[in-house]
């Protein structure tokens, strides 16, 4: 293969994922671009040996390197939600469907139907498995207030947000919220 190539990868989708990716890279002496949740882009051409070190290397920490077009776009898809979900904090100005299709250049009943054949769920059912998982975090950290947690999460009211919380986790946002201050209290009668 000639001149840079983006190099796509499964199963990252943290800050410690993309130092593996860096030093695995670093290891070889390969020169890159920024590394983002899934992708890198590799400066010069690979040789087949290359591309094999590098998925070896990433394989131990759980990753691995993709090279089918259609799994590349399944991790590109859940890549994008993961970084608007976890890591971001502008709110898209259009509705996802059309964020997601504008970003990936593909159709969205295209990129819905591959990903829930592949996936097993829905693009929604993942996008709100992470919304779940976020306002959890957000809840246990104590900052923001349900009304801040559900603007910054783009739900249309509180009620939407804990209506969905209750459907996923089976408690509301406010007991799951006593909870964790509940555990505190017992673990400091435990010291």
């Amino acid at each position: 293969m000639n001149g840079p190539m983006k190099l796509y990868i499964k199963y990252m989708v943290s800050i410690r994922c993309k130092m593996v990716v860096k030093a695995a890279l670093d290891q070889l002496g390969l020169h890159y671009g920024t590394i983002e949740l899934g992708e890198v882009e590799v400066r010069e051409a690979l040789t087949p040996e290359q591309l094999d070190q590098i998925g070896a290397a990433i394989l131990k920490s759980g990753l691995e390197l993709l090279d089918d077009k259609k799994a590349v776009l399944i991790e590109k898809i859940k890549n994008i939600i993961v970084e608007m979900i976890h890591y971001s904090d502008e709110k898209p100005t259009v509705n996802f469907s059309e964020f997601l299709s504008e970003k990936l250049g593909n159709n969205y009943t295209y990129l819905a139907n591959l990903f829930s054949i592949s996936c097993g769920t829905t693009i929604e059912h993942f996008i709100i498995a992470h919304k779940m998982e976020k306002v959890k975090e957000l809840l246990l950290y104590d900052e923001l207030n349900l009304t801040e947690i559900s603007y910054k999460l783009n739900y249309s009211s509180v009620a939407h947000l804990s209506n969905q919380f209750k459907r996923v986790t089976g408690l509301t946002p406010t007991f799951f919220k006593q909870m964790k201050q509940f555990r505190k209290r017992i673990a400091l009668e435990d010291v």
